[in-house]
């Protein structure tokens, strides 16, 4: 994988580009995505951004959001997209296998593959060019620090500010996680200067669910919650019953796995959820506990230390 700087150079030249990110996109995976979106649309470039699932509907406020082609659902569509693109821009993933069935269609691509990522352990071999830096907060503070670096700061309007600003609060924690650096706030204060409505986002994000996942959470809390003092460590398991009693859709169950890390002596908390084809895991982790070596070695998976996933086809029980 060569450096990212080469394709400055690459870029002003218009052409036909891909953007795309993990299945089951987040607030830094669809930020950064439809940040970077905007962005090359104002280089002159034909832009289309492809979501290899569906996604929360508390991100449809995002500007772009509503072109986002779903991969799941127009397959054909899609395809015929990326097999016509001469650029794909990969964000918050390192390996195809996060992109669920989109995986193949991405392998197979003949054109330059772009890799902008934070997380451990890149397929490095898999792109042509990228940047992979996990000391980074966010794909979306990447992206940012690409936008500087390509000499166009002056292109960051409002539309690419909020976008970037929503993944930036999300992956740091509204500021709170040891991913916070002083960029972190300097780049915030930056996009602040656009005129966005920051209050706005964050309740967009944090306060845009309906009144079952509130129910949902409570259940969950009251019973499917155990702790086990003697490993410091929590597990929450969320049965199939679960979901389609209380109409669980994509995003739901967004930030549970934090809940339990509140309760003094946690150091690791486990979040398992029946999916119809596979348990889905997502770790955290307080200290010098690595999540991420923990997810790649048990679950088929991995992430950054403190915060990693993965998979397995075992049954709940």
């Amino acid at each position: 994988m060569k450096s990212i700087q080469e394709i400055y150079q690459k870029m002003e030249q218009p052409g036909r580009v891909v953007i795309t990110m993990h299945q089951k996109p987040d607030a830094d995976a669809m930020g950064s995505a439809l940040g970077l979106y905007h962005f090359l649309q104002k280089l002159g470039h034909e832009v289309t951004v492809i979501s290899p699932t569906n996604w929360a509907g508390w991100l449809n406020w995002m500007s772009g959001c509503k072109g986002v082609v779903d991969f799941e659902k127009q397959r054909e569509k899609a395809v015929d997209i990326l097999n016509s693109a001469e650029w794909v821009f990969c964000l918050d993933f390192n390996i195809f296998h996060r992109n669920k069935n989109f995986e193949k269609p991405l392998y197979d691509f003949k054109g330059i593959k772009v890799l902008i990522d934070h997380h451990r352990e890149p397929d490095t071999e898999s792109f042509d060019y990228g940047i992979s830096n996990p000391e980074k907060s966010s794909t979306c503070e990447m992206v940012y620090d690409f936008i500087i670096a390509s000499g166009n700061e002056n292109l960051i309007d409002e539309n690419i500010a909020a976008c970037l600003y929503a993944g930036l609060i999300s992956d740091t924690g509204s500021f709170k996680f040891t991913c916070t650096t002083p960029a972190v706030h300097q780049m915030a204060a930056r996009l602040m200067d656009t005129g966005i409505n920051h209050t706005e986002i964050h309740s967009n994000l944090f306060d845009n669910f309906l009144e079952n996942r509130i129910r949902f959470i409570g259940h969950v809390l009251t019973r499917r919650l155990e702790f086990f003092y003697e490993y410091n460590t929590a597990l929450i398991a969320i049965t199939r019953h679960d979901i389609l009693k209380y109409e669980i859709k994509t995003g739901d169950t967004e930030g549970l796995v934090n809940y339990p890390q509140a309760v003094q002596g946690i150091k690791l908390v486990g979040l398992v959820i029946d999916r119809d084809e596979e348990r889905k895991w997502s770790f955290r982790s307080k200290g010098d506990f690595d999540c991420n070596e923990f997810a790649r070695k048990y679950f088929n998976g991995g992430g950054h230390f403190n915060a990693a996933g993965g998979t397995s086809k075992d049954s709940l029980s």
